[in-house]
């Protein structure tokens, strides 16, 4: 049974209050037509936005922050959305916060908006790091030119779609043996030691949602492998258990859950993060050697990060706890790799000095940053369409349905553009290969 659209209702009162039938067809060039209401959904959407921030904000005041942290400078890069920035600036007025930043991909999140960037002095936020801990991006480099698998790659695809396992709450059905699970001392820190058997079946698997296996090329023709996923089952139990420990709330306008780095349940949720961490990082090395042996070649390159995560730094002589939601850490010289949507260029960055970048707590983008919800994105275009965007840019895609479109994401160039000064790039990698979650898997372990 299809889901009710929680905004019709109202989009269609807006409708009639505009005097028009709420289920009048509109025509769109190019588009198929929609009914009449659907045009005031994105006001109506507005409206609930707004009361829930109000909602978030109500309760916030009633919680008076330290006054040596109120009014700590934000900094705005690109266009967002209003409810967007209320998000932020409710995050910034909980706990010792000390700066914040959202990146131009930012969009709205659980408690704290995707994109967003706080630091802390002494605290940490849950609900910033997220439910999906330490999801990243992994990519390297092969000494394999493009030439040499042109004539192979669906089959390739077909391998590595056979090979990894994406969707819903997955197993791998290859056993991964790691030194992480015989780490008595990690589990016993974190106190997930009862999810370890479940963390130990699931490594190496990517889940769904935006997250993806791309095979690239860069300037040279050399071809790139590329992955996004996190953590999985365990960062998300983790996120779920310490968040209720932490009396926060599970849901988009609602306060974040800050405790202190030297409680006791700080200190477990520290210990928690950094085994999701680790495990993030063994998935995503797993998955990339697998679909190395697939392909053939030698690794030359590898650039590793997460955007999910919080780490402890210091700025301007502070040491200070910068939590990243969607965002990519890039200090001087620090590299990273941020892809656009699947139909669009991935770049190799690297942090650069500079007023900016200290402003913007050394962080930047994590990707192109969406223009469109799932839901929305599903009812705007056609799998027509999404297929036609590909094709004409020579990608093979095996999976994904219309909430990945290409068309549902900003470009990544112009979201690139507001970060100028802070970052440089390094490479651009055009995608020739795309494996995702298939149409109808909804991933439990939301980011």
């Amino acid at each position: 049974m299809a889901r009710t659209d929680p905004y019709q209702a109202r989009a269609r009162e807006l409708a009639r209050e505009a005097g028009l039938d709420p289920d009048g067809r509109i025509e769109r060039p190019g588009q198929r037509s929609m009914p009449a209401w659907c045009t005031f959904r994105e006001a109506a959407r507005a409206e609930r936005m707004r009361r829930g921030a109000d909602a978030a904000a109500n309760a916030i005041a009633l919680q008076p922050q330290p006054a040596a942290f109120r009014s700590s400078p934000l900094e705005v890069l690109g266009q967002h959305e209003e409810a967007t920035l209320a998000q932020m600036r409710n995050c910034m007025a909980v706990g010792n916060v000390v700066g914040g930043v959202i990146c131009a991909d930012g969009h709205l999140g659980y408690a704290q908006p995707v994109g967003g960037v706080i630091a802390y002095e002494g605290q940490i936020s849950i609900s910033g790091v997220g439910f999906d801990i330490a999801c990243g991006n992994m990519a390297v480099r092969l000494d394999t030119p493009y030439a040499a698998i042109a004539d192979r790659v669906g089959p390739i695809l077909k391998d590595i779609a056979r090979t990894i396992s994406f969707g819903v709450g997955r197993t791998n059905e290859e056993r991964v043996e790691h030194a992480l699970f015989d780490d008595a001392d990690a589990w016993r820190k974190s106190d997930m030691g009862s999810y370890r058997q479940k963390a130990a079946a699931q490594l190496g698997t990517v889940g769904s949602g935006n997250h993806y296996v791309d095979l690239m090329r860069d300037e040279k023709n050399f071809v790139w492998i590329g992955v996004h996923f996190g953590s999985r089952g365990l960062g998300h139990t983790s996120a779920t258990r310490y968040l209720k420990a932490a009396g926060g709330k599970d849901g988009m306008h609602v306060p974040p859950a800050v405790i202190d780095e030297a409680s006791e349940l700080g200190h477990r949720y520290i210990a928690a993060m950094e085994l999701a961490g680790r495990y993030a990082y063994a998935g995503r090395e797993w998955v990339v050697e697998r679909v190395r042996r697939i392909v053939g070649g030698v690794v030359t390159d590898t650039v590793h990060n997460h955007h999910n995560y919080a780490w402890r730094e210091t700025h301007n002589g502070r040491a200070l706890w910068v939590v990243r939601k969607g965002a990519t850490p890039a200090f001087p010289g620090q590299r990273g790799f941020v892809g656009g949507s699947m139909g669009d260029d991935a770049v190799i960055i690297e942090g650069v000095d500079s007023a900016q970048a200290r402003k913007s707590l050394y962080s930047t983008i994590h990707g192109a940053g969406r223009l469109f919800g799932r839901n929305e994105a599903k009812r705007r275009f056609t799998r027509a369409q999404m297929e036609g965007w590909l094709k004409e840019r020579a990608v093979a895609l095996i999976g994904a349905d219309l909430d990945e479109s290409p068309m549902a994401y900003r470009r990544l160039p112009e979201v690139l553009a507001h970060h100028a000064g802070t970052v440089k790039v390094l490479h651009r990698l055009r995608p020739f290969a795309v494996a995702m979650a298939g149409a109808g898997e909804v991933d439990p372990f939301k980011d």
